[in-house]
Protein backbone atom coordinates (compact mmCIF):
# COMPACT_ATOMS: atom_id res chain seq x y z
CA UNK A 1 0.00 0.00 0.00
CA UNK A 2 1.40 3.35 -0.87
CA UNK A 3 1.72 6.31 1.22
CA UNK A 4 -0.80 8.99 1.70
CA UNK A 5 1.10 11.82 0.30
CA UNK A 6 -1.78 14.29 -0.85
CA UNK A 7 -4.21 16.55 1.15
CA UNK A 8 -7.15 15.60 -0.07
CA UNK A 9 -6.44 11.89 0.13
CA UNK A 10 -5.67 12.35 3.83
CA UNK A 11 -8.80 14.85 4.23
CA UNK A 12 -10.84 11.98 2.68
CA UNK A 13 -8.87 8.59 5.04
CA UNK A 14 -9.87 10.72 7.90
CA UNK A 15 -13.46 11.27 6.86
CA UNK A 16 -14.00 7.72 6.80
CA UNK A 17 -11.84 6.88 9.67
CA UNK A 18 -13.80 9.40 11.78
CA UNK A 19 -16.83 7.08 11.74
CA UNK A 20 -14.75 4.55 14.12
CA UNK A 21 -15.68 4.38 17.59
CA UNK A 22 -11.20 3.99 17.55
CA UNK A 23 -8.60 4.68 16.01
CA UNK A 24 -5.11 2.74 16.65
CA UNK A 25 -2.63 5.61 16.14
CA UNK A 26 1.56 5.24 15.57
CA UNK A 27 4.34 7.40 15.14
CA UNK A 28 7.82 7.08 12.90
CA UNK A 29 9.90 10.12 13.90
CA UNK A 30 13.67 11.02 13.83
CA UNK A 31 15.26 13.02 16.34
CA UNK A 32 19.27 12.21 16.24
CA UNK A 33 20.09 15.79 14.54
CA UNK A 34 16.87 17.60 16.38
CA UNK A 35 15.52 19.13 19.58
CA UNK A 36 11.99 18.76 18.58
CA UNK A 37 11.25 15.13 16.76
CA UNK A 38 10.97 15.38 13.30
CA UNK A 39 7.52 13.62 12.40
CA UNK A 40 7.83 11.67 9.26
CA UNK A 41 5.14 9.25 9.37
CA UNK A 42 1.44 8.95 11.24
CA UNK A 43 -0.13 5.44 10.87
CA UNK A 44 -3.85 5.10 11.64
CA UNK A 45 -6.22 2.71 11.36
CA UNK A 46 -10.07 2.85 11.93
CA UNK A 47 -13.31 -0.06 11.41
CA UNK A 48 -12.19 -0.58 7.45
CA UNK A 49 -9.31 1.23 6.70
CA UNK A 50 -5.87 1.87 7.75
CA UNK A 51 -2.94 4.31 6.33
CA UNK A 52 0.43 5.60 6.15
CA UNK A 53 0.35 9.02 6.31
CA UNK A 54 3.70 10.70 4.66
CA UNK A 55 3.72 13.74 7.34
CA UNK A 56 7.26 15.04 5.14
CA UNK A 57 5.38 14.75 1.43
CA UNK A 58 5.54 17.97 0.02
CA UNK A 59 2.68 20.33 0.95
CA UNK A 60 0.57 17.80 2.83
CA UNK A 61 -1.82 19.99 4.82
CA UNK A 62 -2.30 17.68 7.88
CA UNK A 63 -4.81 19.48 9.60
CA UNK A 64 -7.85 17.10 9.02
CA UNK A 65 -5.27 14.43 11.22
CA UNK A 66 -4.92 16.80 13.67
CA UNK A 67 -9.02 17.63 13.65
CA UNK A 68 -9.01 13.58 14.03
CA UNK A 69 -6.65 13.71 17.06
CA UNK A 70 -9.16 16.21 18.97
CA UNK A 71 -12.33 14.64 17.31
CA UNK A 72 -13.85 13.44 21.27
CA UNK A 73 -15.94 10.81 19.18
CA UNK A 74 -13.58 8.78 18.31
CA UNK A 75 -10.65 7.15 21.18
CA UNK A 76 -7.51 7.09 19.97
CA UNK A 77 -5.21 4.17 20.92
CA UNK A 78 -1.88 3.86 20.83
CA UNK A 79 1.09 1.67 22.47
CA UNK A 80 3.64 3.30 24.83
CA UNK A 81 2.04 6.80 23.43
CA UNK A 82 4.53 9.40 25.64
CA UNK A 83 6.71 9.98 23.05
CA UNK A 84 3.78 10.15 20.17
CA UNK A 85 1.96 12.46 22.25
CA UNK A 86 4.38 14.84 22.61
CA UNK A 87 4.65 15.06 18.71
CA UNK A 88 1.28 16.10 18.78
CA UNK A 89 1.42 18.50 21.80
CA UNK A 90 4.67 20.11 19.93
CA UNK A 91 2.03 21.02 16.66
CA UNK A 92 -0.74 22.20 18.22
CA UNK A 93 -0.22 22.99 21.81
CA UNK A 94 -2.77 19.68 22.11
CA UNK A 95 -2.65 16.58 23.35
CA UNK A 96 -5.03 13.71 21.67
CA UNK A 97 -8.36 12.55 23.07
CA UNK A 98 -9.49 10.69 24.69
CA UNK A 99 -7.24 8.70 24.83
CA UNK A 100 -6.58 4.87 25.82
CA UNK A 101 -2.42 3.40 26.08
CA UNK A 102 -2.33 -0.66 25.92
CA UNK A 103 1.22 -0.50 27.62
CA UNK A 104 -0.43 1.08 30.66
CA UNK A 105 -3.75 -1.19 29.92
CA UNK A 106 -1.37 -4.41 29.77
CA UNK A 107 0.56 -3.25 32.80
CA UNK A 108 -3.24 -3.25 34.81
CA UNK A 109 -4.11 -6.50 33.18
CA UNK A 110 -1.32 -8.10 34.26
CA UNK A 111 1.20 -8.27 31.31
CA UNK A 112 4.15 -7.37 33.25
CA UNK A 113 6.50 -4.40 33.17
CA UNK A 114 6.68 -1.82 30.03
CA UNK A 115 5.16 -4.79 27.53
CA UNK A 116 6.47 -3.97 24.28
CA UNK A 117 3.72 -3.90 21.27
CA UNK A 118 5.86 -7.15 19.89
CA UNK A 119 5.16 -9.37 22.82
CA UNK A 120 1.23 -8.03 23.26
CA UNK A 121 0.90 -8.48 19.86
CA UNK A 122 2.18 -11.64 19.78
CA UNK A 123 -0.25 -12.73 22.85
CA UNK A 124 -3.10 -11.05 21.91
CA UNK A 125 -3.16 -10.95 18.17
CA UNK A 126 -0.93 -14.26 17.26
CA UNK A 127 0.91 -11.43 15.06
CA UNK A 128 4.77 -11.44 14.05
CA UNK A 129 6.33 -8.25 14.06
CA UNK A 130 9.02 -8.24 11.79
CA UNK A 131 11.73 -5.63 13.96
CA UNK A 132 14.15 -5.43 11.18
CA UNK A 133 13.10 -1.81 9.63
CA UNK A 134 12.63 -0.48 13.13
CA UNK A 135 15.74 1.42 13.16
CA UNK A 136 15.48 2.34 9.53
CA UNK A 137 15.80 6.67 8.43
CA UNK A 138 12.26 7.19 8.38
CA UNK A 139 13.07 10.40 7.17
CA UNK A 140 15.09 9.01 3.89
CA UNK A 141 12.78 9.07 0.76
CA UNK A 142 11.35 6.78 -1.21
CA UNK A 143 9.88 4.41 1.27
CA UNK A 144 10.84 0.73 1.00
CA UNK A 145 7.76 -1.26 0.85
CA UNK A 146 9.28 -3.29 3.83
CA UNK A 147 8.87 0.05 5.65
CA UNK A 148 5.54 0.60 4.87
CA UNK A 149 4.24 -2.72 5.88
CA UNK A 150 6.04 -2.66 9.31
CA UNK A 151 4.32 0.91 10.10
CA UNK A 152 1.12 -0.75 8.82
CA UNK A 153 1.33 -3.20 10.85
CA UNK A 154 2.22 -1.43 14.22
CA UNK A 155 -1.46 -0.16 13.84
CA UNK A 156 -3.35 -2.90 12.47
CA UNK A 157 -2.75 -5.59 14.68
CA UNK A 158 -3.15 -2.88 17.39
CA UNK A 159 -6.75 -3.49 16.93
CA UNK A 160 -7.56 -6.65 18.16
CA UNK A 161 -5.28 -6.45 21.19
CA UNK A 162 -7.06 -2.86 22.20
CA UNK A 163 -10.50 -4.76 22.00
CA UNK A 164 -8.82 -7.92 24.01
CA UNK A 165 -7.16 -5.44 26.86
CA UNK A 166 -10.55 -3.49 26.49
CA UNK A 167 -12.82 -6.38 27.61
CA UNK A 168 -10.68 -7.57 30.37
CA UNK A 169 -10.79 -4.06 31.57
CA UNK A 170 -14.19 -3.96 31.63
CA UNK A 171 -15.18 -7.51 33.02
CA UNK A 172 -12.64 -6.76 35.92
CA UNK A 173 -14.20 -3.29 36.71
CA UNK A 174 -10.35 -1.69 35.66
CA UNK A 175 -11.41 0.87 34.01
CA UNK A 176 -11.22 3.13 36.28
CA UNK A 177 -7.68 2.26 37.19
CA UNK A 178 -6.62 3.08 33.39
CA UNK A 179 -8.10 6.37 33.52
CA UNK A 180 -6.28 7.70 36.08
CA UNK A 181 -3.10 7.26 34.14
CA UNK A 182 -4.76 8.37 30.92
CA UNK A 183 -5.11 11.64 32.77
CA UNK A 184 -1.84 12.21 33.22
CA UNK A 185 -0.50 11.45 29.90
CA UNK A 186 -3.51 13.85 28.36
CA UNK A 187 -2.46 16.47 30.65
CA UNK A 188 -0.28 18.93 28.35
CA UNK A 189 2.17 19.64 30.91
CA UNK A 190 3.66 16.71 30.91
CA UNK A 191 4.87 17.58 27.85
CA UNK A 192 6.12 20.75 28.58
CA UNK A 193 9.93 21.65 29.14
CA UNK A 194 11.06 24.19 31.62
CA UNK A 195 14.48 25.49 30.96
CA UNK A 196 15.04 26.64 34.72
CA UNK A 197 14.33 22.33 35.89
CA UNK A 198 16.20 20.94 33.00
CA UNK A 199 19.31 21.14 35.41
CA UNK A 200 17.79 18.43 37.89
CA UNK A 201 18.12 16.19 34.24
CA UNK A 202 22.25 15.85 35.12
CA UNK A 203 21.37 14.66 38.39
CA UNK A 204 24.49 16.56 39.90
CA UNK A 205 26.23 15.10 43.00
CA UNK A 206 27.31 18.93 44.22
CA UNK A 207 25.37 20.37 46.53
CA UNK A 208 27.00 23.45 47.12
CA UNK A 209 24.37 26.83 46.61
CA UNK A 210 26.77 28.58 44.19
CA UNK A 211 27.49 25.53 41.84
CA UNK A 212 23.45 24.68 41.58
CA UNK A 213 22.70 28.32 40.82
CA UNK A 214 25.25 28.37 38.04
CA UNK A 215 24.35 24.62 37.02
CA UNK A 216 20.77 26.02 36.45
CA UNK A 217 21.47 29.32 34.37
CA UNK A 218 23.66 27.40 32.05
CA UNK A 219 21.37 24.66 31.78
CA UNK A 220 18.64 27.01 31.04
CA UNK A 221 20.84 28.81 28.79
CA UNK A 222 21.59 25.85 26.75
CA UNK A 223 17.85 24.66 26.36
CA UNK A 224 16.68 27.80 25.24
CA UNK A 225 19.45 27.57 22.86
CA UNK A 226 18.46 24.15 21.57
CA UNK A 227 15.22 24.76 21.13
CA UNK A 228 15.38 28.44 19.19
CA UNK A 229 17.73 26.45 16.66
CA UNK A 230 16.24 23.17 16.91
CA UNK A 231 19.41 21.01 18.12
CA UNK A 232 19.87 18.80 20.57
CA UNK A 233 21.16 20.01 23.49
CA UNK A 234 24.29 18.13 23.76
CA UNK A 235 25.41 19.61 20.30
CA UNK A 236 25.27 23.33 22.02
CA UNK A 237 27.37 22.27 24.35
CA UNK A 238 27.58 18.78 26.24
CA UNK A 239 26.47 17.45 29.49
CA UNK A 240 30.13 17.14 30.98
CA UNK A 241 31.01 20.58 29.50
CA UNK A 242 28.01 22.25 31.66
CA UNK A 243 29.10 20.37 35.10
CA UNK A 244 32.40 21.81 34.44
CA UNK A 245 31.16 25.50 33.72
CA UNK A 246 29.57 25.50 37.18
CA UNK A 247 32.21 23.76 39.14
CA UNK A 248 34.72 26.66 37.72
CA UNK A 249 32.95 29.19 37.15
CA UNK A 250 35.28 30.91 34.21
CA UNK A 251 34.46 34.52 34.51
CA UNK A 252 36.42 35.26 30.70
CA UNK A 253 36.69 34.45 27.40
CA UNK A 254 40.05 32.86 28.28
CA UNK A 255 38.87 30.85 31.23
CA UNK A 256 36.10 29.80 29.48
CA UNK A 257 38.21 28.64 26.31
CA UNK A 258 40.36 26.40 28.72
CA UNK A 259 37.94 24.48 29.74
CA UNK A 260 37.33 20.72 28.08
CA UNK A 261 34.97 20.56 25.19
CA UNK A 262 34.92 23.89 24.76
CA UNK A 263 37.56 25.96 21.47
CA UNK A 264 38.17 29.32 21.15
CA UNK A 265 35.65 29.78 18.18
CA UNK A 266 33.39 28.92 20.85
CA UNK A 267 34.68 30.77 23.86
CA UNK A 268 34.97 34.03 21.69
CA UNK A 269 31.62 33.86 19.78
CA UNK A 270 28.15 34.73 20.78
CA UNK A 271 27.51 31.51 22.53
CA UNK A 272 31.03 32.27 24.53
CA UNK A 273 29.65 34.94 25.81
CA UNK A 274 26.38 34.12 26.39
CA UNK A 275 27.71 31.31 28.38
CA UNK A 276 29.39 33.23 30.36
CA UNK A 277 26.90 35.62 31.06
CA UNK A 278 24.82 32.63 32.25
CA UNK A 279 27.62 31.74 35.03
CA UNK A 280 27.23 35.67 36.17
CA UNK A 281 23.80 35.36 36.83
CA UNK A 282 24.15 32.41 38.82
CA UNK A 283 27.01 33.50 40.67
CA UNK A 284 24.78 36.55 41.56
CA UNK A 285 22.04 34.53 42.55
CA UNK A 286 21.91 34.53 46.91
CA UNK A 287 22.57 31.81 48.66
CA UNK A 288 19.58 31.40 50.10
CA UNK A 289 17.56 31.35 47.02
CA UNK A 290 19.96 29.17 44.56
CA UNK A 291 18.20 25.64 44.14
CA UNK A 292 18.98 22.48 45.85
CA UNK A 293 18.84 19.16 45.37
CA UNK A 294 16.31 16.67 47.21
CA UNK A 295 16.98 15.44 50.27
CA UNK A 296 18.46 12.00 50.22
CA UNK A 297 19.05 10.81 53.63
CA UNK A 298 19.66 7.35 54.50
CA UNK A 299 16.90 4.97 55.87
CA UNK A 300 16.76 5.21 59.38
CA UNK A 301 17.66 2.15 61.46
CA UNK A 302 15.82 -0.78 61.62
CA UNK A 303 13.64 0.28 58.43
CA UNK A 304 15.32 -1.53 55.74
CA UNK A 305 13.94 -5.02 56.87
CA UNK A 306 10.91 -3.41 56.40
CA UNK A 307 11.05 -1.81 53.24
CA UNK A 308 12.31 -5.34 52.23
CA UNK A 309 9.03 -6.75 53.98
CA UNK A 310 6.63 -4.46 51.96
CA UNK A 311 8.79 -5.43 48.61
CA UNK A 312 7.68 -9.07 49.92
CA UNK A 313 4.23 -7.74 50.11
CA UNK A 314 4.17 -5.47 47.19
CA UNK A 315 4.98 -8.54 45.10
CA UNK A 316 2.40 -11.08 46.53
CA UNK A 317 0.06 -8.30 46.28
CA UNK A 318 0.56 -7.60 42.55
CA UNK A 319 0.41 -11.20 41.71
CA UNK A 320 -2.54 -11.88 43.45
CA UNK A 321 -4.65 -8.95 41.23
CA UNK A 322 -2.39 -9.47 38.56
CA UNK A 323 -1.04 -6.29 38.27
CA UNK A 324 2.19 -5.15 37.30
CA UNK A 325 4.65 -3.63 40.76
CA UNK A 326 5.76 -0.77 38.66
CA UNK A 327 2.34 0.67 38.70
CA UNK A 328 1.41 0.03 42.14
CA UNK A 329 4.48 1.51 43.73
CA UNK A 330 8.11 2.04 43.59
CA UNK A 331 11.00 1.76 45.43
CA UNK A 332 10.99 5.19 46.87
CA UNK A 333 7.04 5.10 47.94
CA UNK A 334 8.07 2.25 49.74
CA UNK A 335 10.78 3.73 51.67
CA UNK A 336 8.34 6.67 52.32
CA UNK A 337 5.66 4.37 53.74
CA UNK A 338 8.13 2.40 55.97
CA UNK A 339 8.94 5.92 57.92
CA UNK A 340 5.48 7.13 57.18
CA UNK A 341 1.92 6.35 56.82
CA UNK A 342 1.35 9.78 55.34
CA UNK A 343 -1.97 9.88 52.75
CA UNK A 344 0.24 11.92 50.25
CA UNK A 345 1.96 9.02 49.14
CA UNK A 346 0.14 7.38 45.76
CA UNK A 347 0.53 3.75 46.95
CA UNK A 348 -1.98 4.62 49.76
CA UNK A 349 -4.39 6.20 47.61
CA UNK A 350 -7.63 5.00 45.63
CA UNK A 351 -7.42 1.82 43.63
CA UNK A 352 -3.71 1.27 45.14
CA UNK A 353 -4.61 1.50 48.39
CA UNK A 354 -7.14 -1.55 47.80
CA UNK A 355 -4.73 -3.54 46.15
CA UNK A 356 -1.69 -2.89 48.26
CA UNK A 357 -1.73 0.06 50.76
CA UNK A 358 -4.27 -0.93 53.37
CA UNK A 359 -2.09 -4.32 53.59
CA UNK A 360 1.09 -2.28 53.86
CA UNK A 361 -0.25 -0.05 56.92
CA UNK A 362 -1.23 -3.65 58.48
CA UNK A 363 2.01 -4.93 58.11
CA UNK A 364 3.65 -1.72 59.47
CA UNK A 365 1.13 -2.24 62.35
CA UNK A 366 1.95 -5.58 62.99
CA UNK A 367 -1.94 -6.76 61.97
CA UNK A 368 -0.79 -8.99 59.07
CA UNK A 369 2.31 -11.18 58.85
CA UNK A 370 4.20 -13.82 56.91
CA UNK A 371 4.80 -17.10 57.39
CA UNK A 372 5.12 -20.39 55.26
CA UNK A 373 2.29 -22.97 54.36
CA UNK A 374 4.54 -25.46 52.08
CA UNK A 375 6.48 -23.79 49.84
CA UNK A 376 4.61 -20.71 49.44
CA UNK A 377 4.65 -17.47 51.64
CA UNK A 378 0.98 -16.58 53.03
CA UNK A 379 0.08 -13.89 54.94
CA UNK A 380 -2.13 -13.95 58.20
CA UNK A 381 -3.91 -11.98 60.38
CA UNK A 382 -2.84 -11.20 64.31
CA UNK A 383 -5.28 -14.03 65.36
CA UNK A 384 -3.45 -16.36 62.86
CA UNK A 385 -6.20 -16.71 60.57
CA UNK A 386 -4.93 -17.08 56.33
CA UNK A 387 -5.53 -13.95 55.08
CA UNK A 388 -4.96 -15.07 51.02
Amino acid sequence: MAPIVESAALAAFCARVSRSSYVTVDTEFMRDKTYYPQLCLVQVAGDEDAAVIDALAPGIDLSPLLALMDNPAVLKVFHAARQDLEIFHNLTGRVPAPLFDTQVAAMVCGFGEQVSYENLAAQLSRARIDKSVRFTDWAARPLSERQISYALSDVTHLRPAYEALARKLATSGRAHWLAEEMAILMDPGTYRIDPDEVWRRLKPRGAKPRFLAVLKEACAWREREAQRRDTPRNRVVRDETILDVAAHTPATLEDLARMRGINRGFAEGRLGQELLEAVKRGLAVPAAEAPSLPDQHDLPPGLGPIVELLKVLLKMKCEEHGVAQKLVATTAELERIAADDGDDIPALNGWRREVFGEAAIDLKAGRLGFTLKGKRIVLMRLDGATKA
